[in-house]
Parts: structure tokens; C-alpha cells; sequence
């Protein structure tokens, strides 16, 4: 059993998890008398990648001959370090670990190295001191594209409006309120390389003229505010990299598919981008907003999506960005 667990081809990576100063040891000095450290023999051997994750007492992570062995393995397999705590040096969290994992062997050949500038989440435009015109914008599906493109190997610059979700670990986060702010965010990035766009935030379309100094006083009966529309800040990536790939999101409400479409293709034509990524917010996306799906709209062909978890959405866009890039 352990030979068609870790021979040769057999497994894509053996992680160990927590890895004991016994184990450890055991791998070190080729020592296999238990189902674990036998597996770890042959996947050493195999030349499979393995994946430590130490964990143990401080004074045992401090033992000469516990160095010794992390030493002797360290150019031959991949470690996580354990975190100190209360004298013990325990093993990373999983979530942890899978981040790492993501990164370090899920890369894809065409993403890897990658420099993508990428918007996501709401705007916010005040109309006094306290009150804002905003979007209900949770930023969740910009945040897992974000994570996908950075697992697969991206360097991604992520300008984030405030959002519900956490930013994306592994970005450079650049924190904005205002479709200004995420304008001024932007043009500033486009003065390096990139090679892709992905404009992913829910940009206010109109923002009030003069917004007012003092907050608006409560007791009137009546109150009307002037709004103008706001630079669309797709429309301007191609005047500063016309030769990146470019990126859209088009939202509407309650069209048929073929309306849809036709939104996403005068978006494309308006402003110069290789791909629209459109999608229904209507009715049906309002009763369970952590699923959507998406049209990905190119020059030569519509791509549909299935009714599905936004976290198989982003996957499937990121499997539909790297068929671009062939």
C-alpha cells in the first residue's frame, strides 16, 4: 500500500502534517518501521515532493541533532516552520498550509510571473460629511479571481474599494473609497508593465456635483441632489498600455441572454477590451447572491458559465484568462 501511495507518479505531493521531531528524524536517516515514515521512504525516493510541517516542544525544535536533520533535508523537501507558542512550536494552520501549498506547486505555466493590475469592490461618493451614494458590492467575486490569479503564480496589484471580503493574500493592496481615488489608484499602476487589466470593482456611474461641507440638516421635507456622470475608468487602460489584455465586468438586471450579450459587446467596443465578463444581477442572483453565473465575452465567441458557487465562478474565469494568454 505504501508503494501505490508514493512511487514513482503516484502522488502529485505528500505533506505531513503536524511533522514530529520522530518523523523528521525517521525521513532523515532513511528509517521506515511505521506506515507514515515508509510512505515518506519511498515518496523520497520517488522523487515526489514532500511537504514537512514541523511541530513539537521549543526544546525539541532546539535539539542539535533536530537542526541537524532539518538541515540535511532542507534542499531535498519543503518546510513549514512552526510558530512559537507557549513554548511549543506548533504546526501552522491549515488554512495556512493550503495557502502555501496553492503557491508554491499549483502555478500555472501561463499565469506564472504574470503582472496583473486588478480593481474590485464598491465606491463610495458623499453627498455630505457622514452620508454616501454606494453599491451592495461585497467584492467577493474580485477577491477569489484575485486569489486564483496569485495561487496560479500572478504578481497581482489589487486596488480594493471597501469591500465585505477580506483582501487577497499574497496582493499589493492598494485601499481606495471613491471612483477618484480608484481613478487617480489606477492611472498611477499604469505607469508600469502590466499584462493584464482585470476591471473588476462596481465603479459609481454617477457622483453627486457639489457634495455638501456640513452634514444635511434632517428636518427638511425635501431634498434634491445634483449628480454627474463619473469617468468610466476601463475606457482609459488602452490610451496607457494598448497592447495589455484587458478585462470588463458588466453587470445588469433581468435581460434575456441574448440582451445580455449584446450589452457586453458595445462595453467591449466602447472601451477597446479583450474580454467582458457579464453577468445577470436580477432577481435571481438577489434571492442567493453567493451564486452567480457568467457570460465571458470575447471577439470571436461567447463562453457561458453554470448556475453555480462564485468560488467555481473565479475558477472558471481564471481556466477562461489562461486560454487567452495560449
Amino acid at each position: 500500500e505504501h508503494i501505490r501511495l508514493a512511487d514513482y507518479n503516484q502522488s502529485d505531493l505528500v505533506i505531513v502534517y503536524p511533522a514530529t521531531a520522530n518523523t523528521l528524524g525517521k525521513l532523515a536517516n532513511g528509517i521506515d518501521d511505521t506506515p507514515i515514515s515508509t510512505v515518506l521512504t519511498v515518496g523520497f525516493g520517488s522523487k515526489i515532493p514532500i511537504l514537512m510541517c514541523l511541530a513539537m516542544h521549543a526544546s525539541m525544535y532546539d535539539n542539535l541533532a533536530v537542526k541537524k536533520n532539518i538541515k540535511f533535508l532542507k534542499n531535498k523537501i519543503e518546510f513549514i516552520f512552526p510558530q512559537m507558542i507557549e513554548g511549543k512550536a506548533k504546526a501552522s494552520e491549515p488554512e495556512d498550509v493550503l495557502e502555501y501549498v496553492l503557491k508554491k506547486f499549483g502555478s500555472s505555466s501561463v499565469l506564472k510571473n504574470k503582472k496583473v493590475l486588478m480593481t474590485a469592490g464598491p465606491t463610495i461618493e458623499h453627498i455630505d460629511p457622514v452620508r454616501v451614494i454606494t453599491n451592495q458590492s461585497s467584492g467577493k467575486t474580485g477577491v477569489g479571481l484575485a486569489s486564483e490569479l496569485i495561487s496560479a503564480g500572478a504578481k497581482v496589484t489589487f486596488v480594493y474599494g471597501p469591500g465585505e471580503e477580506k483582501a487577497p493574500k499574497g496582493a499589493k493592496i492598494i485601499n481606495v473609497l471613491s471612483s477618484k481615488d480608484m481613478f487617480d489608484a489606477v492611472k498611477t499602476e499604469l505607469k508600469k508593465k502590466f499584462d493584464i487589466v482585470i476591471m473588476a470593482a462596481a465603479v459609481a456611474d454617477y457622483i453627486p456635483i457639489n457634495p455638501s461641507k456640513n452634514k444635511i440638516k434632517s428636518s427638511k421635507n425635501e431634498l434634491k441632489i445634483s449628480l454627474k456622470k463619473a469617468p468610466k475608468i476601463i475606457d482609459q487602460v488602452k490610451k496607457y498600455q494598448k497592447n495589455v489584455l484587458l478585462i470588463g465586468f458588466k453587470a445588469e438586471t433581468n435581460l434575456t441572454k441574448n440582451a445580455l450579450i449584446k450589452s457586453a459587446q458595445k462595453k467591449m467596443k466602447e472601451s477597446g477590451a479583450d474580454i467582458i465578463i457579464a453577468n445577470d444581477i436580477g432577481k435571481k442572483y438577489q434571492k442567493n447572491p453567493k451564486y452567480n453565473q457568467v457570460l465571458i465575452v470575447d471577439r470571436k465567441k461567447v463562453t457561458s458559465s453554470n448556475w453555480d458557487k462564485k468560488e467555481k465562478i473565479v475558477k472558471f474565469i481564471k481556466k477562461e484568462i489562461e486560454k487567452q494568454l495560449k
